[in-house]
Order: structure tokens, then sequence, then C-alpha cells
């Protein structure tokens, strides 16, 4: 009886550490990507996790290992902003594993090369597609795309918890979160939550360190007043329109209905104009978001930014969305950027690259994503005179996600988390 207990006894610790010390999954594992000729530096993974089984709620994750030493070094889960737009962007066009060569002709795919300066060099990193129906991520029910921050913050939260539950030996690496542009918002309403779950003794434990926020949302009155000082200093306004537009303001730029207000800041707005809104000092590349009148409006020389023979040009030439278009966020609805495009022409943006290389099936298959559409069989009666064949046709229906946008408009989407600065300061106070 002692040695059956002691058997027993065995068996149960020899279970609790087959699955304590499961690895990644391998069905998520990505083994090529059409486009790419070399070998990758470290392994890929990619896929769904699905946070509500009930409404059938999935988000999509790329997943690229640290090219160092992925056992130690950290995880960074990268998300962009919006809201309502991919992280594949940044994947694509800012730090992601490879360099994009555009594709030569319509019909073959963009080259990919490996990128010197990836941010997985050294890091784990995630990119994330949040919040659902953003990029690859969707809902079977239509009502959990009308969202906002902290259910957005709560749904990465779950996300996260059943990530490391899927790659356990990350568990004990530090981690961090990090992002651009809206994610100012995504990125410490996320914190926060993480740091509340680990009070609460949700497991597993999130080994948070920090957060890291670049052109970040932050507060609706900080914000909206810093565009004026920003280009004032960086040379883009002169001295005598600075001084006008502030006395005539009084010092407050975006909420000022004063006419003298609203006349001297019509004046800044046409010296900023035209301007690459993402990086001053790059060129700018100008897509197919310009009208044809806007493009003869241009100056000869600043169409000829941008103009290049390289072939990796495309991380220089192209960048990815940033927020706000000379606006603050408010409370309430936050307007996609299908919807301040409708009104607003914003140079600088390209997608063309990216939209083509995910949307092609043999990559959509690779990194495991759903198929732009889904096959469908139907029969139809065609009666030629009295009767007919009966003929079989191949329809193409589209699947939940249809074709990968960089930025959707199908969010109806709430900034209802407020002034960020509250969330900074509790962080920052609590170590992170």
């Amino acid at each position: 009886m002692r040695f059956l207990l002691k058997v027993l006894a065995f068996v149960t610790l020899l279970l609790v550490f087959l699955i304590t010390t499961e690895s990644a999954p391998q069905s998520a594992l990505i083994t090529k990507l059409p486009g790419f000729s070399g070998t990758f530096p470290s392994k890929h993974y990619s896929g769904y996790v699905t946070i509500d089984k009930e409404h059938g709620k999935n988000l999509w994750y790329y997943f690229v290992e640290s090219e160092m030493n992925p056992s130690k070094d950290p995880v960074v889960l990268w998300l962009n902003g919006g809201p309502g737009c991919s992280s594949m962007d940044g994947f694509v066009y800012e730090h992601g594993p490879f360099n994009f060569e555009p594709a030569k002709t319509n019909y073959s795919l963009p080259l990919l090369h490996l990128n010197p300066y990836s941010w997985s060099k050294v890091s784990n990193m995630i990119y994330l597609d949040s919040p659902v129906g953003v990029g690859f991520s969707y809902s079977k029910n239509e009502s959990d795309y009308i969202t906002g921050d902290m259910k957005t913050a709560v749904d990465s939260h779950a996300f996260l918890l059943k990530w490391f539950q899927m790659f356990p030996e990350f568990q004990s690496n530090p981690f961090y979160i990090s992002g651009e542009s809206y994610a100012g918002v995504y990125v410490p309403t996320l914190a926060s939550e993480v740091v509340k779950g680990n009070k609460e003794g949700l497991k597993p434990a999130l080994n948070l360190k920090g957060y890291l926020v670049g052109n970040g949302v932050a507060d609706s009155m900080y914000d909206g007043n810093a565009l004026v000082p920003f280009a004032h200093g960086m040379g883009l306004v002169s001295d005598q329109l600075f001084e006008n537009v502030t006395k005539a303001c009084n010092g407050n730029f975006y909420d000022n209905l004063s006419p003298d207000c609203e006349e001297q800041m019509a004046k800044v707005s046409m010296d900023i104009d035209r301007l690459n809104i993402y990086n001053i000092l790059e060129p700018c590349y100008h897509g197919t978001s310009l009208s044809a009148f806007d493009i003869k409006s241009l100056p000869s020389t600043l169409l000829q930014l941008g103009k290049t023979e390289k072939p990796l040009a495309v991380r220089k030439r192209m960048f990815g969305r940033a927020w706000p278009v000379r606006a603050p966020i408010l409370p309430g609805i936050v307007p996609s950027w299908s919807q301040l495009l409708a009104d607003v022409s914003v140079p600088c943006i390209d997608d063309r690259v990216a939209t083509a290389w995910l949307n092609d099936p043999a990559i959509r298959k690779a990194i495991h994503a759903k198929e732009v559409s889904n096959s469908v069989l139907i029969l139809l009666q065609y009666y030629i005179k009295k009767t007919g064949p009966l003929m079989c046709l191949k329809i193409l229906q589209e699947s939940e996600i249809g074709r990968w946008e960089l930025c959707t408009g199908k969010l109806w989407f709430h900034h209802d988390a407020g002034s960020m600065i509250s969330f900074h300061r509790n962080l920052t106070l609590s170590g992170y």
C-alpha cells in the first residue's frame, strides 16, 4: 500500500512538472514567410487567443523571440494607436524583424530582408492587434466592436494572462508594455489593469517592470496646448507669429473661441501644413491619400522628397498613423481614421506594402490569420427553355475579418478613461 502511494505521488509530481514546464505551442510556430528566403534568426509565432468563448472574441498576435537570449531578455508588448490601428504597423514600418522591399509588380509580394535595428535583437516582441475588431482580431458578436479605453484594457489583460499560460517559459522574464500615439491611453490603462490583477492574486502573475509611450495621447488640455510652443521651438513658425498667437490666445490655443485667436491659429496651421507630421526631419512620401488637386498644389521641391532608388526605403519613407492630427482627444466617441481622413488630407501616409502583404492568402496562411474570404459552394437551377443543367457555382463570402486594414473604421470607440496624468502618477509612484 505504501509502495502504491509512493508511485501515485511520483506520478503526480511528474504530471505537475510536465504541466509547469510546458513550452510554446508548436501549432503557432511560423516556419516560413513568402518573400523571405533566409533563415529566421529567432523563433516566430502567431495566432489567436480566445478571450471570450461565449462571444467568440479573439485577439491575434505575432510573437518574435529575442535574437540574443530569449530565456532572459525582456518580453515587450507593442501596441499601435488609432484607436483602431493594427500593431502590424509597428511590425512592418517601424521596428519589426524585417525590412520590406516594395514589390516590383502588382502581382508579386514584397521582398523581406532582416532589419538590423529590430527590437527583437534584444527583446521578445509581442505585436497585438487590439482592441477586438482591429487588424486580424475579431469577434463573432459585432456588439463587441462597441468598446472603449477601459474595456480594451480589460480585454488586453485577459489576453496576456492566457498568452503567458501558453508561453510559460517567459513568465519570469521582465515584462514591459509599449506603444505610441493613442496607445498613450492603451499602455497606462493596461499597465494599471496588470498591477491590479497582480494585487488580486490573478495567475499567472505578470512580471511587469515598466512601460514605454512614444508621442502618446495624455491629456486634452496639455496635448492641445502643446502644438504651438512645439512648432515655434522647432522653427516651424516665426517668432513674430508665435508672439501674436500667444497674445491673441492668452496661452490657451486649443479651446479658445476668440476670433483673434482663431485668426492667428489659422496662420499657424498654414505654416505647418504639408509637413511630414510623423517626423519633420524626414522626407515625405506621398501615397494615394492625396488627390490630384492636392498633389498639383504642392511645391515641386516637396514632391521630390522621399524619391529614391534604394530598395529598402519603405521604413524611412512611410510612417504609421500618429494621433493627433492637430487636435486633442476629448472624452466621448473618438472618430476613426477613416472618418478623419474623409475631411483631412494627410500626406506621408502610404499603406500599400503592408496592405498587399497582409492580404495575400499565402501570407495569411503562414501567420495563422483567418482567410480574406471563405469559399462557399451553392447550387443554382438554371432553366434553358423548360429544363436545364443543375450548376454548382463557387462564390466567395467575406470571413469574420475580411481584408486587413491598417486602421479600421468598424469600431465605435469611447474615450472613457479621462486624463492619463493620474494613471502615470499612480504607476510611477508604484515603481513602474
